[in-house]
């Protein structure tokens, strides 16, 4: 089954467990992993859980641990050389717009946007950069970081999971997958044009 040119079961069987465990760490924790397929790869992941080609504590376990070391690493980035990070010229691994967005979301809700983040793309690689940018309370974003990572890791598993073994993977897995990513990008559309019909679209500064 091919998603863009590319099969993502056999490629989440070729990398195993340990290149799921790093897939997700990237996306959670570095800036240049917000085009990784966190969303589709953990849901995939739980699916072939379902056809018995992971087990599925170990694969929970391991992606809940990753989600979390991963934002902790972005976190540390952030406090420690973030603020220069807004300041630098777009490159082909870095969109400054990115982080633009993690900031106005952050600037929004505050601390909950650790645990919001954890569902929307993008954002969710650079609201811990920015989080540690702000100086957030420590143990708020551990707290949150802990529950967005296990709402996000055992919520999406379980679901490829709990399908894994009653569908037809060449019928059906293609189209959940399309589902799920539109599902996560849709509340960032949805905010972006609830403010441009306010006229109130607003970059925010630069730190």
């Amino acid at each position: 089954m091919e998603f863009f040119g590319i099969d993502l079961v056999s490629l989440i069987k070729a990398v195993g467990y340990v290149g799921v465990f790093s897939i997700v760490f990237a996306e959670t924790g570095l800036f240049l992993g917000f085009f990784l397929p966190g969303d589709s790869l953990l849901f995939v992941a739980g699916f072939l859980a379902g056809q018995h080609f992971f087990s599925l504590p170990i694969l929970i376990f391991g992606l809940f641990i990753a989600a979390v070391l991963g934002n902790l690493l972005g976190y540390e980035f952030g406090r420690r050389i973030g603020p220069k990070l807004f300041n630098r010229e777009d490159s082909w691994i870095f969109k400054k717009r990115h982080a633009l967005k993690a900031q106005g979301f952050y600037d929004k809700h505050g601390p909950k946007t650790i645990l919001l983040a954890r569902f929307m793309p993008i954002v969710r690689t650079f609201a811990p950069i920015v989080a540690g940018v702000a100086n957030m309370n420590y143990r708020s974003f551990l707290m949150y970081n802990i529950i967005g990572a296990f709402l996000w890791t055992v919520g999406l598993v379980l679901l490829g999971y709990s399908l894994g073994s009653v569908i037809d993977v060449d019928r059906y897995l293609l189209p959940i997958i399309l589902l799920i990513i539109v599902l996560s990008f849709l509340p960032g559309i949805i905010g972006y044009l609830k403010e441009r019909r306010r006229g109130t679209v607003v970059v925010p500064e630069e730190i």
